[in-house]
């Protein structure tokens, strides 16, 4: 036998070795992969989706859905979380699914606002930008909503834009129908809800 020939056989068989201890050390790998724990969502847990209805997330009507009449015309805001029509699992579990709705006349809405509106009730996310505290206040005077923690100002009827205050950008819209009477979500935010990394304020953070 030639050297070069014992030589070609030699890297053949150390490369076929090479492969299997590869396969191997990979089969092995997998049980621990597979051990690894799985995030698991609690339905109470899970974002707003399309079809949700919309509970009252506060005051002596707290869990009952909401309907149009609920909300009078100009204001102030309702506070909400949406709930699963078909398990009734009501999504309070997570901060960020806190919205507001009130109801405003169509003609103040801007082009953007209406999109996302239904028949002028609007949706937003209830979670102050600024350091995540409940937007829950109504300036009734300056038709804005008020963060009561640090007088953050939105105004609702051009999405929700700061006009006063620390926040570093407006509350995300939830798109909304209506389908017998009662506001429904139509959709996903429009951008992520409550304080996005990178923006926060020093000073620690706010609690509903």
């Amino acid at each position: 036998m030639s050297k070069k020939t014992d030589t070609t056989r030699r890297a053949i068989v150390g490369a076929t070795l090479g492969v299997g201890l590869g396969i191997g050390s990979l089969s092995l790998l997998a049980p621990v992969i597979s051990l690894r724990p799985k995030k698991v969502v609690n339905p109470e847990d899970e974002p707003p989706k399309e079809g949700d209805l919309l509970v009252f997330a506060t005051g002596d009507k707290t869990g009952q859905e909401i309907t149009i009449d609920d909300l009078p015309l100009g204001g102030p805001e309702v506070l909400a979380y949406p709930k699963d029509p078909q398990s009734g699992v009501v999504k309070s579990g997570e901060k960020n699914n806190l919205v507001l709705l009130i109801r405003l006349d169509p003609a103040e809405l801007s082009e953007e606002v209406k999109q996302y509106a239904a028949d002028g009730t609007v949706c937003y996310s209830a979670i102050c930008t600024h350091l995540g505290c409940a937007v829950g206040e109504w300036d009734a005077q300056r038709g804005l909503l008020l963060c009561p923690c640090h007088k953050g100002l939105f105004d609702p009827r051009k999405g929700a834009e700061v006009v006063g205050g620390p926040p570093p950008r407006p509350l995300p819209t939830l798109p909304i129908k209506l389908e017998n009477g009662k506001p429904v979500v139509a959709g996903g935010f429009t951008s992520p809800p409550g304080v996005l990394a990178g923006t926060e304020a020093a000073g620690g953070s706010c609690t509903i």
